[in-house]
Formats: structure tokens, C-alpha cells, sequence
């Protein structure tokens, strides 16, 4: 196993070494904290060395009040478990069962739970109270992420500090001053990864707000000087057609979480031309494995071979990833084995090589079966994303009494107005005969639905219907 990269012990020890913090903040919607402030004040009023020792449940209504717990209380509580905002409150007694919690950290978005153990409350504050009122880090605490199951509940994916911050440049940064913001959930893996880049390198950072459009986020992280932004493509997307993504002027775009297509590469390049525009590819089991910076989609065959400290392999067409950076396994008694006995993480990824660059078409789970016939709607959005009045879509199944599925199409169309059925019917035309020029006959669409929007979900992603392989 490789495993070469080191890391301090606590969040809280590596931003004491992240030089001067005069100016760098944390920013939520309305409330901001001084990173400075974090290293000597409390935002559970002087109550944190309560929790030591402690299997640790954040919910919390606000990604800043997380923030501050997560600094807080890492090298201090044994576990700590990120609940995602938009958890079914009917798994709360199964995670904290699975998870041993004893202790809940709470801004008031709860008092109770159900369940037969015997839990401790804290508060925790938006505002931090000057005065140390916690011990020193003594142990690695075992971080705790929820990610999407099978059955409905959330597989609970245990990590270390070490494995999150595994791809985090290491040093201290000096020039230009970095603001980091991102469109993701600091309480999802994307979101914490660049929570993490942030605060531990002493960086300023500026979270964004379900309460708010994504007009009005950008707005926001453009009045803070946002240098360097992430979000998936389906977050970027929605951002582009906000008619706010202009006032950004940033140095650095990322993008994960999604297959990344040449279309939103474009865009993006066209909007911030003077930016580096780089697209990475994590996972929460995974681990962050690499990025590309060369402005294309997919990645070199190479890289398989020559990424640091990562070791990957294709498998029958999946992705298969081995380091430091990935997760030590699932809890729960019943859980599934998150990787194989090798260390080799199979991440459901499939992807082909063409040209000398492989290319993801899709997730494993994800085909849509059509008449015998295999389809990834990946593979056609990408396709439609090509077409020069298509913003966006979402490809799904729909039930068929001959084939069992066929493909359907929601599409955003690039308009100003709302398309006149003349319109709508030459744009149906025209899609259909672009995806005959690229996709086998049982890939297309049998339908274009045209929708104002997309739905995206809490992960940043756009929300598929299950189907069936």
C-alpha cells in the first residue's frame, strides 16, 4: 500500500503553522469567523474537552456553524460523523446506532433523538467566544461521510485526516492571497475537500448557502475576491446560465463529482479565459486520484502509470484505485467490503480508452437496458451537451412493453424566452439527427422533454432515476 504522505495531527495544529491569518476569513451567507480566531476561541462555548474521547454527530443547520465544530473538535473526539443537510431524519437512528455515537453537536436543528442510546448535547455557536476552553489534539479521530446505499440508508465511510488531506499541497503559501469558495457541501466529500484545502493551508473561504440562487452565491464570492472555485458540472451548468458567472474573475476552476465533457470545458474557458480550468476525479471511498490541467476531457492513458502516490488500474472496463487517500472501509455489521483484499478500491466507473486517453461513459449501475442492448446516459448527454443550442441534460429511461426501457431526453435549451412550439418542434428535429451522427440507433432518444431546469441534488449532482442493467 502506498502511503508516503504525512500530515499533521489536527486540522486546528496545521492552521497554527499556516503563516499570518490577519484578513483570512471563513464566510457564510450572513456571518463570517476570522481564522485567527479559530485557533484561540470556542464556538462550543468552552464546552469542547466534553466531547473528548467521544463518538461525535454534527448536524448543524449552517455549513459555518460546521466549520467551526469540525476545528473544534478534530484531535479531540474519537469520531466524528458529518450528517448532510438533507439526511432522512428516519436514518438518524440507524447512523448513530452504526456509528456509536455518544455525542451530538447541535446549532439547534436538534434537541432529540430516537434511539436507545445515551447521548451528550452541545451547543455550538455561529460566533466563537474568545478563551482557549479546549485540550490540545491526542488522537486521530476517525472522520465519518455518508454517501448514497442501495437500499436507501447511507453507507457510513470511515476516513482519517490523513487519508482527506492526502492531495492537499503541502507548505506554506506565499504571493497572491487565495480565496477558496465552492458550490458543494462542506458536509460532502467534494465540499470538505476544499474546506480542508482552505483552512489548513490558511486560506480565506467562502461557503455557499442552500437558502440562496446560484445568482446570488456568485455575487456573493465575487464581493469577497473568490480566486479559486469548484463545483460539479451540473453546479457550473446552472451557474453559467445565472447571468452572475461574469462577475467572478477567478485564477483557478475545478470540477468533480461528474463526468466532465468538452462541451462544459469550453464554456468554461470561454467565460475565464485567463484561468486555469482543471477537472479532478474523487470519490468519497476513492479518495481524490488525480487531476488534469490539459484543458480536455478524460485523462492520458499515462496516468494510470505516473500519478504520485496513487496506483490505478482498468478492470472489465471500471476504474480500480489503490492509496493513501482512499478509505478504510464501511461501518456496520453488515457492511459491504469497500475494498479488496489487494487494497485496490473498484470505484463502478467505466471507461474506455480511445486515442490514447481514456474517457468515462458512464457508472456501472447506471445502464439503461434497452431490448438486450446496454446504454449510458452519460454517454448520450454528452452528446446533446455538443448540440450548440443545448445547455444541459439529463438522459433516463422510460418503460417499454417491447424493449423493457428506451432512452428519453430532458433538455435545457440555450433561449431567452420560452421556445415557441415551432421552435420546440425544429429543436426535437435537430437533436434527433445530431445524436444519428454519433450514437447507435438504440441510444437515442425516442423523446426531448424541454425543462426550464435540471434537478440537482444535495451531492451537487444531477438526480437519476434508478434503472435497471
Amino acid at each position: 500500500m502506498i502511503n508516503t504522505e504525512t500530515n499533521s495531527i489536527s486540522i486546528r495544529s496545521s492552521l497554527g503553522t499556516a503563516g499570518d491569518l490577519s484578513g483570512r476569513y471563513v464566510w457564510g451567507r450572513s456571518d463570517e469567523i476570522a481564522l485567527k480566531d479559530l485557533l484561540s476561541g470556542t464556538a462550543l462555548f468552552g464546552r469542547g474537552v466534553e466531547l473528548e474521547g467521544r463518538s461525535v454527530l454534527i448536524r448543524t443547520s449552517n455549513q459555518l456553524t460546521t466549520a467551526s465544530a469540525l476545528i473544534e473538535l478534530d484531535g479531540l473526539a474519537s469520531r466524528i460523523i458529518l450528517c448532510p443537510p438533507d439526511l432522512d431524519a428516519a436514518h438518524l437512528p440507524y447512523l448513530i446506532e452504526t456509528a456509536e455515537v455518544d455525542g451530538v453537536v447541535s446549532d439547534g436543528a436538534l434537541s432529540q433523538v430516537p434511539g436507545s442510546r445515551q447521548l451528550y448535547f452541545s451547543p455550538c455557536s455561529r460566533s466563537i467566544v474568545p478563551g482557549n476552553g479546549h485540550a490540545p489534539a491526542v488522537r486521530e479521530t476517525e472522520w465519518v461521510l455518508l454517501t448514497s446505499g442501495t437500499t436507501g440508508r447511507p453507507k457510513l465511510v470511515a476516513q482519517t485526516l490523513s487519508n482527506l488531506t492526502g492531495a492537499v499541497p503541502k507548505g506554506i503559501h506565499s504571493g497572491k492571497p487565495i480565496v477558496w469558495s465552492t458550490f458543494y457541501d462542506i458536509r460532502r466529500y467534494g465540499g470538505l475537500q476544499i474546506f480542508l484545502r482552505a483552512v489548513m493551508g490558511g486560506h480565506s473561504l467562502v461557503l455557499s448557502s442552500h437558502e440562496e440562487s446560484p445568482a446570488q452565491f456568485l455575487e456573493r464570492a465575487a464581493a469577497r475576491g473568490v480566486t479559486h472555485i469548484s463545483g460539479t458540472p451540473s453546479q457550473w451548468r446552472t451557474g453559467l446560465m445565472s447571468g452572475a458567472a461574469h462577475l467572478i474573475h477567478p485564477d483557478y476552476v475545478r470540477l468533480s463529482g461528474e463526468i466532465v465533457d468538452q462541451g462544459i470545458l469550453n464554456q468554461l474557458k470561454a467565460t475565464y479565459p485567463d484561468a486555469r480550468i482543471g477537472h479532478a476525479f474523487a470519490s468519497t471511498e476513492a479518495g481524490v486520484a488525480f487531476e488534469v490541467n490539459d484543458g480536455h476531457a478524460g485523462f492520458p492513458a499515462e496516468a494510470l502509470e505516473q500519478t504520485p502516490n496513487v496506483e490505478m488500474k482498468v478492470e472489465n472496463g471500471s476504474l480500480h484505485i489503490r492509496s493513501g487517500r482512499t478509505a478504510a472501509k464501511y461501518l456496520g455489521e453488515h457492511a459491504p467490503i469497500l475494498k479488496r483484499d489487494d487494497g485496490f478500491v473498484d470505484t463502478g466507473d467505466l471507461v474506455e480508452i480511445r486515442d490514447g486517453r481514456y474517457f468515462f461513459v458512464g457508472r456501472r449501475d447506471g445502464v439503461i437496458n434497452v431490448g438486450g442492448l446496454k446504454v449510458h446516459p452519460e454517454e448520450v448527454e454528452m452528446v446533446i451537451n455538443r448540440h450548440p443550442q443545448v445547455q444541459g441534460s439529463l438522459v433516463r429511461a422510460k418503460k417499454n412493453p417491447v424493449t423493457g426501457f428506451v432512452v428519453v431526453a430532458d433538455v435545457v435549451a440555450k433561449s431567452e424566452g420560452e421556445l415557441s412550439a415551432e421552435d420546440v418542434q425544429a429543436l426535437r428535429a435537430s437533436l434527433t439527427q445530431f445524436c444519428r451522427k454519433s450514437l447507435a440507433s438504440h441510444k437515442i432518444p425516442v423523446s426531448f422533454n424541454f425543462v426550464p431546469e435540471l434537478t440537482v441534488g444535495g451531492s451537487g449532482k444531477m438526480s437519476r432515476p434508478r434503472t435497471h442493467a
